[in-house]
């Protein structure tokens, strides 16, 4: 038996697809090289715009001739979409999944893909590891809440166990991954403090306090994500360590301090803002102001010699007026960004925005089309040229 692995989305998916592949293998399948080669066909799908979504729909419809040859043939679908339509709370997407997936065969939780089963990694140069999934932050455009879940850390020696592991098999690059990697820990902490245990005893021996970061005059959560960062940059085999996404408004003090310390450490930093305009920014949510997110940069520019940054945009967001779009161009101008991920906006069932009426989605396709090939040209130009 063979199987056949499409990934939609997001590094966590790519990591999770790895996992998957020793999923099947474990079970004695061996991998196609591709749909028409398989027996079953595993989409790991992506729901964070409409247009991710569409495309899995679109794959399943055209899986349909193999089916039709094959009764023996499979269609499993898994990721982002099955976890989101367990967890939407309207329905409205579980509903759908079912009625546009007619001819799939099981809906796999990506849960049950735990990780004792060791990734299945082609490249064999740089490594992605996911190190906590899911976010409790509730942006009020974002499904992740809902197709990830709650953010859950994995155990610090978990983790360091199979960075070692990528160490002996030669690995000199890595990735660490999470929806917001700089709040890691904050769960594991908590089961320390429901115990009284006031410090976090780290797997080489060290009692160290959690780093809270205080954000707009009150202290956010906990984290150890400083440490586990240090710990990694250690091992000299590594010549680049990256990590991705982060929150701006977690971004600590003494994680800008690591960075600065260790020059293994990859020097272009992934910094989401979302929007540079401030009535868009609290209408997303988000925990800051294009003031606060300009000084960070400076910071961590004042502390990190020759960082440039990469961020993620959202462009036609509910009330996002063309002056509120042209403050994007101009923290972008001020910044100076190396790269953007732009997308336009759509309404993804469960979120605030696309439930309440004071969320109309009132910028009119052709305009956010427009505003992303603007934006993108300002920013992204250079960099294509240059790659």
């Amino acid at each position: 038996m063979k199987y056949f692995i499409k990934t939609f989305g997001c590094q966590q998916n790519t990591a999770d697809s790895e996992r998957i592949a020793s999923y099947y293998q474990a079970r004695g399948y061996t991998p196609a090289n591709n749909y028409e080669d398989s027996d079953v066909v595993v989409i790991n799908t992506c729901v964070v715009r409409q247009q991710a979504e569409d495309r899995v729909y679109g794959l399943a419809q055209n899986l349909q001739p193999l089916k039709d040859k094959n009764p023996d043939f499979k269609i499993v679908v898994t990721g982002c979409l099955v976890g989101a339509a367990a967890r939407e709370p309207t329905g409205k997407l579980v509903r759908q999944m079912k009625r546009r997936l007619p001819n799939v065969d099981e809906f796999l939780p990506i849960e049950e893909v735990g990780f004792e089963y060791q990734a299945i990694r082609d490249d064999k140069e740089h490594g992605w590891v996911p190190i906590s999934s899911g976010c409790n932050n509730f942006c009020t455009f974002c499904i992740v809440p809902f197709s990830r879940g709650r953010e859950i850390s994995r155990p610090f020696q978990e983790i360091i166990d199979e960075v070692k592991h990528l160490v002996q098999v030669g690995y000199s690059k890595l990735t660490l991954l999470g929806q917001n990697v700089n709040s890691y820990g904050s769960d594991l902490v908590k089961r320390h403090e429901d115990k009284q245990v006031k410090y976090y005893e780290l797997p080489d021996g060290r009692k160290v306090k959690p780093v809270i970061v205080k954000h707009l005059g009150r202290y956010r959560i906990p984290t150890l994500f400083p440490y586990l960062l240090e710990t990694i940059a250690k091992i000299k085999q590594f010549k680049k360590i990256s990590f991705i996404s982060s929150n701006p408004w977690d971004f600590s003090d003494e994680l800008i301090e690591v960075i600065s310390k260790y020059k293994n450490i990859d020097r272009i930093l992934h910094l989401p803002v979302q929007a540079g305009d401030n009535k868009v920014l609290k209408r997303m949510n988000r925990w800051y102001t294009r003031e606060q997110y300009m000084d960070l940069v400076k910071k961590i520019r004042g502390k990190v010699r020759g960082v440039s940054f990469t961020t993620d945009i959202i462009v036609g967001f509910p009330g996002e007026t063309d002056k509120a779009f042209q403050n994007t161009i101009d923290l972008s101008r001020r910044i100076k960004f190396e790269r953007a991920f732009i997308a336009c906006y759509s309404p993804r069932p469960g979120t605030v925005a696309a439930q309440s009426p004071q969320f109309k989605d009132d910028v009119p396709y052709e305009i956010k089309k427009q505003r992303f090939h603007t934006l993108d040209k300002f920013i992204n130009y250079k960099y294509r040229k240059d790659n």
